[in-house]
Order: C-alpha cells, then sequence, then structure tokens
C-alpha cells in the first residue's frame, strides 16, 4: 500500500524531530555499520535528491515510521448496487504505518528502502476501533477483516552516487512539494495462478501521492555532505483507486465497482511514537511489525499477501477461502 513514494500525510511532530544536519557523533558511529546509508548519502548534493531519499528512511540508518490515517470508500459506475452499497459510501477507516530503513549493501553505492506495513480497516464512525468481521451486503455473508499486513515491502536497489537526483519539486507556500502517481497493473492469474475474481485475472490500480515538507526543514536538511540524525517531517497525501479488497469476496468480474483510498501520513521518528492503542494491537498480534527487515528479499502487496498468508501460497484459491469464511 504505502510504498516507496507512499508510503506511504498530516500532524504535529514532537521535539525530537527537530534534528540538524550536523555529522557529529552520530554520522561517526554510522560509519561502523557496512549497511549504513551514510557514507553515499552524504555525497549527494541534489536538493531534490536528498530530499527524496529521507523519505525512503532515515540518513542515519535507523528505522522510521510513517503513520497513515484515512477512509476507504466505494467507488461503483452508475451507483450499480444502491440501496445494498451505495456510490460514496464510507465503508471503513484506516489506520496503521509502514516501519522503513535504509540499507546500503555492503561496500557499495547500491541503497535498498526495506520496509513493512501494516494497516487496520477500523469502524467507519470509530477509527480506533478495529473492524474484525465484515458483512458483505450482495451475498448478506460475513467475513473476516483481514489487515493490510506486507512483510516485505522493498524497493532497490537504486544506485546513489554524487549525480543521483530526485523528482521535481515545487512550491506551495512555505512549503516544498513533489508528486508520484503511480499506475499498477499486475497479472495475478499468470504469476500466481490466482485471479481473485479479477477482471482478465489482472490486479489494475491507481496510486498518487503528495509530499509536503516545509521550508524550515527543507534548509537544515538539504546541507551538502552532512548526515541528517533522526527523520525528516514530512506529510504525505495517498489516495487509491484499486478493486474490492480480497477479503471483501465481491468478484471484479461481477460486482461493478472499485474502493477508493484517501489518507494522510506523516513521518514519526521510531515505533514507540505511534499512539498506545494501536501499538497494543501490534505487540499483541503482530510483533513482526514492530521493526523494519534488516536485509533485502521478496516484497508483497495486499493480494500477495492474502495469497502467502490466507490461502497458503496456493494451497487453496480465493473462492474456496471465501466459501468457507463466509458465515450466513
Amino acid at each position: 500500500m504505502f510504498k516507496r513514494r507512499a508510503f506511504t500525510l498530516s500532524a504535529a511532530l514532537t521535539a525530537l524531530l527537530v534534528c540538524v544536519a550536523v555529522p557529529g557523533a552520530a554520522a561517526g558511529e554510522e560509519l561502523d555499520d557496512p549497511t549504513a546509508p551514510g557514507p553515499v548519502y552524504r555525497t549527494v548534493t541534489d536538493k531534490s535528491g536528498l530530499l527524496s531519499l529521507q523519505t525512503n528512511g532515515r540518513p542515519d540508518g535507523r528505522d522510521m515510521v510513517f503513520r497513515i490515517s484515512g477512509a476507504v470508500y466505494a467507488n461503483i459506475e452508475g451507483n450499480a448496487h444502491d440501496p445494498q452499497l451505495r456510490h460514496g459510501q464510507k465503508l471503513f477507516n484506516i489506520e496503521g504505518y509502514n516501519i522503513r530503513r535504509l540499507y546500503r549493501v555492503p561496500g557499495t553505492t547500491q541503497l535498498y528502502q526495506l520496509s513493512r506495513e501494516i494497516v487496520f480497516y477500523t469502524d467507519p464512525a470509530d477509527p480506533t476501533k478495529i473492524v474484525r468481521e465484515w458483512t458483505n451486503p450482495i451475498d448478506l455473508r460475513t467475513y473476516p477483516v483481514v489487515p493490510i499486513n506486507n512483510d516485505t515491502v522493498n524497493f532497490g536497489p537504486f544506485n546513489v552516487t554524487p549525480s543521483y537526483a530526485g523528482p521535481p519539486l515545487r512550491q506551495m507556500h512555505d512549503e516544498t512539494v513533489w508528486t508520484s502517481d503511480i499506475p499498477v497493473r499486475t497479472n495475478f492469474g499468470l504469476t500466481l495462478g490466482e485471479s481473485f475474481g479479477l477482471v482478465n485475472g489482472v490486479y489494475a490500480a491507481q496510486e498518487m501521492f503528495d509530499f509536503y515538507v516545509d521550508d524550515r526543514e527543507v534548509a537544515a536538511r538539504t546541507v551538502a555532505g552532512t548526515v541528517p540524525r533522526g527523520a525528516m517531517k514530512t506529510k504525505i497525501s495517498w489516495s487509491r483507486t484499486s478493486p474490492w479488497a480480497p477479503f471483501m469476496c465481491l468478484p471484479e468480474t461481477g460486482v461493478r465497482g472499485q474502493l477508493t483510498y484517501h489518507a494522510r501520513s506523516w513521518s514519526l521518528p521510531s515505533y514507540l511514537d505511534i499512539e498506545p492503542w494501536l501499538r497494543a494491537e501490534v505487540d499483541a498480534a503482530h510483533p513482526l511489525y514492530k521493526a523494519a527487515p534488516t536485509e533485502p528479499g521478496p516484497s508483497e502487496n495486499s493480494w500477495t499477501s492474502f495469497y502467502n498468508k490466507q490461502l497458503g501460497k496456493g494451497a487453496t484459491t480465493w473462492a474456496d477461502w471465501c466459501a468457507a469464511n463466509g458465515r450466513a
């Protein structure tokens, strides 16, 4: 969901995030770790490159978080399922985060962004109340709600040299802004042998991200030749239009419509800066998501995660999962 350009929106951050770009003791310490990004990050001079790298992870190599908060709506052509399922109906709130770090391949200028993300579907009227079951208004069966739980979400390697550059920047009032719009097309019927009820077995979605950094933060964290400490204060606006989530058991081939996700995200220094109610759920049921991965590996998205964890990597089919888990 919240990928490298996500990821991943707005909130006030604590004084821990008011960090200055100085090479001090922390920079010296990170040089002792062969996977630390600092040595190659320090060579970058392009302002946009410095900013985009800091949304991928902290230059000091420690974990950072993008907290995610938003809502999910039904997007139905022609309002075709009214009144059971109306166009524009708010189906869920979403609350969660992506935890990430920058990883350097030892002895090289190659960097990866390594992350995990966990996002819960919550009550439309109460964002802090996690939804455990959902009644499909089309077939009237109740299904378990499976959170977005992607282990892992990795990008790279990307070669970070003195010529490394980021996306075009734009000035908007007192903020520096850039955009990433990503069309996603994946043939799950071909790659997984599972169509999930998608048209032609193809997952087609649109991911749209806007990044905002205050100009004072930009000035403090784009000093060439230094390694900033902590996480850059970043806000992200994220929208996604995508097929019905797998746990909803609504085949795209038979039930016209999609989901629209609209969320905000904001950077936090670490897992411990997430609200207690959300950490309590992760601590109890999803402890893997308390830290970013420590080395590169294969990535998941919401659909391959469902395939791996709910379908046993093909041991059962999506249609059989729906038949077995739907309660009348």
